[in-house]
C-alpha cells in the first residue's frame, strides 16, 4: 500500500477542540434532522439513528473517514492520537456494516487509491504485455476499459483495506446542509476558526427544498456534475450515456444545474466529433448556450428547416428576455441576410477612446482616469452597484430579525430571491420602498443608516465597499426615480436573473448617469451585457460600449520606482530606501527621494551590496510618515519598476500595515525588454544599462537605479510607438 500517514491532520486543529470533527458533525445531523426530515429518505432516517447508537469513539473513527479524501484507506495507516487504539472503533464500525472491505462495487475508487506500482502489479498478471512505462492515469483508463473488476480485487489482500459505506447518504445529508456537493466538514472548521463568516441575521431556518422530489432532482444532478468535475478517464462519456434518463426537473434551481451539466457534457461530445450526440445532450438543456450550440449544429449539418423551427418557437415563446434576444439576433443573421449580429453592430457603432498600450492589463481604471482628468466623475460598479442599492433599500424585508428567511448558517442570499418569491410575498412593502426613489434625500438617508448600522455584515447580495456607495449617492443625485424604480423592481422579481452584467462603469457628466460597458480591443460584446444596455435604455437611462484602442498616450504619466529593502522576500522585511522618477511625454517631470527608517535592523550583507547602514536610517522618517508624500507623487500615474512585481509587492505590504489600500496600474521593463528586444544573454538592470549606454553609477541605489529604469521605459515607449506605427 502507499508509504506515508494516512492523515494529514491527526491532530487537532490549532483553537479547536480535541473533538471538533465529531461536533461538527453532530451539528449537521441535528440540523438536517430538524429542518429537513421531510425530504429525507428510509436509508437517511435509518442513518441518523444508528449513527447515534454507536458507540462514542467509533462515531470519531467514521467522521474522521468522512473527511478524509477518497474512500478507500489502509487499515494499518490510520492513526488518530485522540482516539487511541483504533481496533474497537474499526470492530464496531465494521459489525455495523459502516465499514468494510473493497469489493467490485469499489473498483473505480480502488483504482483512484492504489499507487502506480500497486495497479502495474495487479494487471500484469492478466495482462502480461502491459507496457511498464505507462503513467498512473493510463493505467487507471486501461483497467477500466479492459480489467474486470472482480478479479481484480482478488489480487490484493482485502483485509488490510477499508472501504467507508453509507458515503452516498452522508453526501446526500452534506448536500441538504451546504445547498451544494461537499466531500467532508472543512467548512465548519474553517468557520471556527474565523476563516469563513456566516450569517448571524436569524435562528430560524426555511428548508431549501418544499419536498423530497425537488431535493432529489437537485441532488441528482449536483452528484453528476461533481462527477464531470472530477474528470476521471471515461467519466463524461458514462455521463452521456445516461443523459437520456435525466429527470424533468420541476424547480428552477434544478434545471439551472441540468442546464449547466448538458452544456459542459455537449461539449465534451463536440469535442470528441459527435455532433449527434451532442445535439441530443444540448436539447436536454434549455439555457441560451445550449440554444445557441443546438442552432450551431443543425445548421451545420444542413437542417436549416429545423433550425428555422427552433428560432420561431423560441420568438413566439421565449423563456425570458435574453432568449429572444438571442433568438431574433440569429434569426436576421441566418434567414433574413442580416451580415452581422447586433452584439457586432452595437461594438461598431459604439465610440472609441485612444489609452496608453500599458494599461492593457486595467482598461476599466484607464477609461475612469480618462473621464476624471475630463472634470467628470466615473465610478467602476459593474454588478456591485444595482446590488447595494437593491440589498440597501430592501434590507430589513431581506436580513430583518423577523424577516430573514435562508436555509442554513452557511447560507446567506434568502430562500424568496432564490425560488423568486420575494415580490409576490412583500408586494406592499417593496412598492412602498419604491416610491421613496422619487426623493433622493430621503433615499439617501435610508440607504446611509442601513450602512451604518450594517456594514460589514455578511451577506449574499453584495458586499460591503465604501467606493460603491459613494457611487450609489452620486447616481441617487443624478437619476429619475422612475428610471431607477424600473431597474430595482426587476431585482425584487426575478432576482437570479437580474444580477449579472451590468455595465462596468457609472459616469456623472454635465447630463447626469451615464452607464458605459468598456471594451478593449479584442474583447467581444456578450449577450446579457446587451441584454443590460437596452434595459437600461428602455427604462430612461444613457447607456453605451466604449471601446478602448491602444497607443502611446503622451500624456500618461509614468512614475519609475525603485526601492531597496532589508532583505528579500517575507514579511519580516521592510522597505529603507524609495527613490522615483516621474515621465510624461517622454521627458523626466519630477523626482523623489528617500532613505526610510524599516523598523528593524540591516544586516551587513545588505550594507556592503546597498551600502545602507543603521547609521544612515537612523533618524529617517518612517514610511507612515511619507506615506502621503509618495502617493501623491504616484497618483494618476503608471507604477513602473525593473522586475516591478518586487517593488510594488513591498510598497503596497507597507500601505497594507497603515490599513491603506495601494492599487495602480503597473508596467515592468525587465519583461518589456524581453519582449521588444528578444535573444540578449542578460535582462538584468546593470546588463541592460551597459548595452544601451545608460548610467548606472551608484547601482543598488533607490535614485540612481530608477534613473536608469526610466531611461529603459524611454526605450520601451520608443520600441512599441514604432510597432503600433507599423501596425496602424
Amino acid at each position: 500500500m502507499p508509504d506515508g500517514p494516512e492523515d494529514a491532520g491527526t491532530a487537532a486543529q490549532p483553537g479547536l477542540p480535541t473533538f471538533y470533527y465529531h461536533a461538527h458533525f453532530i451539528e449537521m445531523l441535528d440540523f438536517v434532522s430538524r429542518h429537513y426530515a421531510h425530504v429525507l429518505l428510509d436509508e437517511h432516517r435509518s442513518f441518523v439513528d444508528d449513527f447515534r447508537s454507536l458507540p462514542l469513539d467509533a462515531q470519531r473513527l467514521y467522521v474522521r473517514l468522512v473527511n478524509r479524501k477518497g474512500r478507500v484507506f489502509a487499515r494499518s495507516r490510520l492513526r488518530y492520537p485522540e482516539l487511541g487504539r483504533l481496533d474497537g472503533p474499526i470492530g464496531s464500525l465494521t459489525d455495523g456494516g459502516w465499514v468494510g472491505r473493497p469489493s467490485a462495487e469499489h473498483f473505480d475508487e480502488l483504482l483512484t487509491f492504489l499507487t502506480r506500482a500497486e495497479l502495474l502489479h495487479a494487471l500484469i498478471v492478466s495482462f502480461a504485455g502491459l507496457g511498464r512505462s505507462l503513467k498512473k492515469g493510463e493505467l487507471v483508463e486501461f483497467a477500466r476499459a479492459h480489467a474486470d473488476p472482480a478479479e481484480f480485487v482478488t489480487r490484493f489482500d482485502t483485509g488490510t483495506l477499508l472501504v467507508q459505506r453509507r458515503a452516498r447518504s452522508v453526501q446526500y445529508l452534506l448536500y441538504l446542509y451546504f445547498g451544494r456537493i461537499e466531500d467532508g466538514l472543512s467548512r465548519f472548521t474553517m468557520r471556527d476558526l474565523g476563516l469563513v463568516r456566516t450569517q448571524g441575521f436569524t435562528d430560524s431556518y426555511e428548508p431549501r427544498f418544499n419536498d423530497r422530489d425537488e431535493a432529489l432532482e437537485h441532488f441528482y444532478f449536483a452528484t453528476r456534475l461533481a462527477r464531470l468535475e472530477r474528470k476521471l478517464p471515461g467519466e463524461e462519456q458514462r455521463l452521456i450515456d445516461e443523459s437520456e434518463a435525466w429527470p424533468d426537473p420541476a424547480s428552477a434551481g434544478a434545471a439551472a444545474l441540468r442546464d449547466r451539466l448538458a452544456f459542459l457534457l455537449g461539449r465534451e461530445a463536440e469535442k470528441e466529433d459527435e455532433p449527434d450526440r451532442a445535439l441530443t445532450v444540448y436539447r436536454r438543456g434549455e439555457s441560451i448556450r445550449c440554444n445557441e450550440r443546438v442552432l450551431h449544429l443543425l445548421l451545420g449539418s444542413g437542417q436549416a428547416d429545423v433550425a428555422r423551427e427552433f428560432l420561431e418557437r423560441c420568438l413566439d415563446d421565449p423563456r425570458n428576455d435574453e432568449e429572444w434576444l438571442f433568438a431574433a439576433d440569429m434569426y436576421q443573421r441566418k434567414f433574413e441576410k442580416k451580415r452581422t449580429s447586433a452584439l457586432t453592430d452595437i461594438l461598431r457603432a459604439s465610440e472609441t477612446i485612444e489609452l496608453d498600450e500599458s494599461l492593457n492589463g486595467a482598461p476599466e481604471r484607464g477609461v475612469v482616469e480618462w473621464y476624471e482628468r475630463r472634470g467628470m466623475r466615473a465610478f467602476r460598479v459593474e454588478n456591485s452597484l444595482w446590488r447595494t442599492l437593491f440589498g440597501l433599500l430592501f434590507w430589513d424585508l431581506l436580513f430583518g430579525p423577523d424577516r430573514a428567511s435562508l436555509s442554513s448558517p452557511f447560507d446567506l442570499v434568502p430562500v424568496p430571491l432564490r425560488d423568486g418569491s420575494f415580490y409576490g410575498e412583500h408586494e406592499f412593502a417593496i412598492e412602498e420602498r419604491l416610491a421613496l426613489l422619487d426623493d433622493p434625500a430621503a433615499t439617501s438617508f435610508v440607504l446611509l443608516r442601513t450602512s451604518t448600522r450594517h456594514f460589514g455584515t455578511p451577506n449574499g447580495v453584495f458586499r460591503w465597499r465604501q467606493a460603491t456607495l459613494d457611487a450609489l449617492l452620486a447616481l441617487l443625485e443624478t437619476a429619475r426615480g422612475d428610471a431607477l424604480r424600473i431597474i430595482v423592481r426587476r431585482f425584487c422579481q426575478a432576482y437570479a436573473d437580474s444580477r449579472h452584467g451590468y455595465p462596468d462603469l457609472l459616469l456623472i457628466d454635465a447630463d447626469g448617469a451615464r452607464f458605459i460597458e468598456v471594451k478593449a480591443e479584442g474583447d467581444q460584446l456578450r449577450r446579457n451585457q446587451l441584454l443590460r444596455i437596452e434595459q437600461l435604455r428602455a427604462a430612461g437611462f444613457r447607456a453605451d460600449v466604449l471601446r478602448v484602442r491602444w497607443t502611446l498616450d503622451p500624456d500618461q504619466a509614468y512614475s519609475v520606482v525603485d526601492i531597496e529593502t532589508t532583505g528579500g522576500n517575507g514579511p519580516a522585511h521592510r522597505v529603507a530606501e524609495i527613490g522615483a522618477v516621474k515621465i510624461r511625454n517622454g521627458r523626466i517631470v519630477d523626482r523623489y527621494s528617500t532613505l526610510v527608517h524599516p523598523q528593524r535592523p540591516i544586516p551587513a550583507s545588505i550594507t556592503r551590496l546597498t551600502g545602507i547602514s543603521n547609521a544612515m536610517v537612523a533618524d529617517a522618517p518612517r514610511f507612515a510618515d511619507i506615506a502621503d508624500d509618495l502617493e501623491a507623487f504616484l497618483q494618476g500615474s503608471i507604477f513602473v519598476a525593473h522586475n516591478v512585481a518586487f517593488d510594488y509587492r513591498f510598497i503596497a505590504a507597507e500601505y497594507e500595515r497603515l490599513g491603506r489600500p495601494f492599487r495602480y496600474p503597473r508596467l515592468c521593463t525587465c519583461a518589456s525588454m524581453r519582449k521588444l528586444f528578444p535573444g540578449l544573454p542578460s535582462y538584468s538592470l546593470a546588463e541592460l544599462c551597459g548595452r544601451f549606454d545608460i548610467p548606472l553609477k551608484s547601482h543598488h541605489r533607490a535614485l540612481c537605479d530608477a534613473e536608469a529604469a526610466a531611461q529603459l521605459l524611454l526605450i520601451v515607449n520608443e520600441k512599441r510607438l514604432e510597432q503600433l506605427g507599423r501596425a496602424a
